[in-house]
């Protein structure tokens, strides 16, 4: 949040009571009374030729792997370990957030978000969301917009 303050851009957060027992995005739009479709889960992959990438898709939505690396130029991408998250973004599961990795990675969000006027991504700790303009998100992240979901 701070992050999105120095840069000038408008949000607003929501924070509810984490269950450890399922971190899921789907519960986690459950619980603030969400429409699943709107609430952005973070993904973390790593191709063969352009390394460690971040996807953002919805919540309920699986990452299409082949789509992933075709948006990426990489012949093949998989999902890193949880074990790896937090040594490469700072953040850990659950908490992940697009906005303030330790580093700048590629960036890729699902088509659907322009269709909403407000998205939710997490504020980067379990237990808050960041409610935004998903244009100002693909702005702040360079963020490129392409259809990464199992259809």
């Amino acid at each position: 949040m701070r992050l999105l303050d120095a840069a000038g851009i408008a949000y607003t957060s929501k924070e509810y009571e984490v269950d450890e027992s399922d971190l899921s995005g789907a519960h986690v739009a459950a619980r603030l009374g969400l429409d699943k479709d709107m609430v952005f889960k973070t993904l973390v992959a790593r191709g063969e030729k352009n390394g460690i990438m971040v996807f953002c898709i919805p919540v309920c939505e699986e990452l299409d792997l082949k789509k992933a690396a075709a948006a990426s130029g990489d012949k093949k991408v998989e999902m890193v370990h949880v074990k790896e998250i937090q040594g490469l973004t700072g953040y850990i599961r659950g908490g992940c957030s697009p906005i303030g990795m330790k580093k700048k990675y590629p960036t890729y969000i699902e088509e659907t978000a322009v269709l909403f006027d407000e998205i939710a991504v997490s504020a980067g700790i379990r237990g808050c969301q960041i409610f935004l303009d998903p244009e100002a998100l693909i702005q702040y992240t360079e963020a490129r917009v392409c259809g990464l979901v199992k259809e």
